[in-house]
């Protein structure tokens, strides 16, 4: 069985001697910064020395990883390093665990849990596992999306017990904590975070982290608080300048925006990118400069050509879309969707390549798609159901009701407790798209959930009304029932709705089940509750009242599919009650 050599994690990558262990040091205090150039530099310049430096291997790999936007990109080159290095080094473990995290963030779980048991089995000894080792494989799942991060924090947990002044362990497990849902309050990610700064009160970057965890709940204060902090620690750390620049910023205080971009830019010297100069494309954006934000994403294009990042992109669709040149809007779109990967998408690309598509003709499926792969990349609740109503307004204005009516659903598969006002707007969807069997589907669902409101019963009839023209008892006047009974209840408050069934009611008694008896009886409710109506109300009845009585027959005269009561043709008093009702009703539909 072989172990490691690997003993800079165990002895803490803060206290650790000698030129070897400065540079190593010097290189991590750079990517713990975020800057990665700097960073690589360090381990490439290691590597000159011995190039199979294992500490040197590992850790280029990780700077290259957070450094590079392309996830593709940044996945083969650290492939490519790590799959080298396995020859080179006999199957170290952890350049193993290097190679695991790869596969991990590439989708191949099983291969990487493969990477990270054969590295866990080949440094085991008679206290259990390494922790370096442990270490670098819940830094690995802590950075995929959808992992294990319950058992990253066992790892990591098992780890800070064996080597409890482990800087780079505590900083992991307070990551896998926050990936776990356990970052609020004071809870295991804050005390993690916290007992680094114990064992290193200059770890800059678990204030960073602490700034993070509160921003995750909207602390405001508490996120300029360990922001400053972080800098005040290390007044060189760029990676709190960066999101100094992005506090500011979205706080709309642009003057302090640009001061902190500044000092992020000169924190990283030497290293110097001019893909910075998006930054201030960015704040040109904001103050809806947006030929100033062109012009500084253009440039940034022009320099780097081929490896221009995604984001550039994105900008300039941005801006072009907001002076109104959609032509040059949907090419920068096209550019970023076909520079960037798929796992790196947000809701907001897909929102504006809708837009864009809803200016050039695109199709309403076309649109629909945007509208659901973006809610499907968004990592909240809150946020797909937000983005999935954005596409429920779009439809809705532009009167495409029936893909209005697939996100609505979609918003209610998604709600643990749709409310009533989901089902609403899904029944009114489906009926404006005439789609009515679904419409009255959903208005029935609205009825069994929320039995004590009107709005079930009076939508399960609206729809019931127009497709049941033929035999009308055998959905439409059950459903009429049923609201009349429901608005029975309180007539002041459900008059609308009263008047509505009564008068449907006393027209199909009167019509087609040719039940005078039933229908004088619907014509008086009626009568009792539209007093405007009254008079004209009351000559139907005395129609009827001077017709034969009828009863209905069995089985139930063929109906005309007229909704109007008899006039006698002796006289010239015309059925002006029922006119009435068939006005109220095309009205209220």
């Amino acid at each position: 069985m072989k172990k490691t050599t690997i003993t800079f994690l165990m002895s803490g990558l803060l206290i650790m001697s000698g030129v070897k262990a400065q540079t190593i040091q010097e290189g991590m205090n750079h990517l713990y910064a975020q800057r990665y150039i700097n960073a690589i530099g360090v381990f490439d310049k290691l590597l000159a020395v011995n190039p199979n430096s294992i500490e040197a291997i590992y850790w280029k790999g990780q700077a290259i990883l957070e450094n590079e936007e392309i996830k593709s990109a940044r996945l083969a080159e650290v492939r490519n390093l790590y799959e080298k290095a396995l020859q080179t080094t006999n199957g170290d473990p952890l350049i193993k665990v290097g190679m695991g995290h790869v596969e991990l963030l590439a989708g191949n779980n099983d291969i990487a849990r493969q990477h990270f048991e054969t590295a866990l089995t080949m440094t085991r000894g008679k206290k259990g596992d390494d922790p370096v080792i442990e270490t670098a494989i819940g830094r690995a799942i802590t950075d995929a999306k959808g992992a294990d991060y319950k058992y990253a924090v066992k790892l990591l947990e098992d780890a800070a017990t064996k080597d409890p002044k482990n800087t780079e362990t505590l900083l992991q497990l307070g990551n896998a904590h926050r990936k776990a849902g356990e970052g609020s309050g004071g809870g295991p990610a804050f005390q993690a975070y916290k007992k680094a700064l114990e064992v290193n009160p200059s770890f800059a970057v678990a204030s960073l982290r602490l700034a993070q965890l509160f921003e995750s709940q909207k602390n405001w204060e508490f996120v300029l608080q360990y922001l400053n902090e972080a800098i005040a620690k290390d007044s060189k750390f760029t990676a709190a300048y960066y999101e100094l620049f992005y506090y500011y910023f979205y706080s709309t205080k642009y003057d302090e925006a640009t001061t902190y971009l500044q000092k992020f830019i000169e924190s990283k010297l030497p290293e110097s990118d001019i893909q910075d100069q998006y930054l201030y494309g960015q704040l040109c954006w904001a103050r809806k400069n947006f030929d100033c934000a062109i012009t500084k994403a253009e440039g940034v294009v022009a320099a780097m050509g081929i490896n221009t990042k995604p984001k550039v992109y994105r900008l300039l669709a941005d801006a072009y879309f907001q002076k109104g040149d959609v032509v040059n809007a949907k090419k920068f779109s096209d550019e970023f969707f076909a520079k960037k990967n798929p796992d790196d998408y947000n809701s907001y690309d897909y929102k504006l390549r809708a837009d864009i598509m809803s200016k050039l003709g695109g199709s309403p499926d076309e649109i629909l798609v945007n509208y659901i792969q973006g809610a499907d990349l968004d990592t909240t609740l809150t946020g797909k159901v937000d983005f999935l109503k954005k596409g429920v307004v779009y439809f809705k204005e532009k009167k495409i009701r029936d893909r209005e009516a697939i996100l609505l659903l979609k918003i209610i598969e998604l709600k643990p407790k749709p409310t009533i006002n989901d089902y609403f707007d899904l029944t009114v969807a489906h009926y404006f798209s005439q789609n009515y069997t679904k419409s009255r589907d959903a208005a029935l669902k609205m009825q069994e959930l929320f039995p004590d409101q009107v709005y079930g019963y009076e939508w399960a009839f609206n729809p019931s009304r127009v497709v049941d023209t033929v035999k009308k008892d055998s959905i439409a006047v059950p459903d009429a029932l049923k609201l009349f009974d429901f608005a029975a209840k309180d007539t002041a408050k459900f008059k609308k709705q009263y008047i509505t069934a009564a008068s449907f009611l006393a027209i199909y008694y009167a019509n087609d089940a040719k039940d005078t008896e039933k229908a004088i009886d619907y014509l008086k409710k009626w009568q009792m509750v539209d007093v405007a109506n009254a008079e004209n109300i009351q000559k139907n009845i005395d129609l009827l009242m001077q017709a034969p009585a009828t009863r209905p027959p069995a089985p139930p005269a063929k109906s005309t599919g007229k909704s109007q009561l008899p006039a006698a043709k002796k006289t010239t008093t015309k059925s002006k009650t029922g006119a009435a009702a068939k006005t109220a009703v095309a009205k209220r539909s």
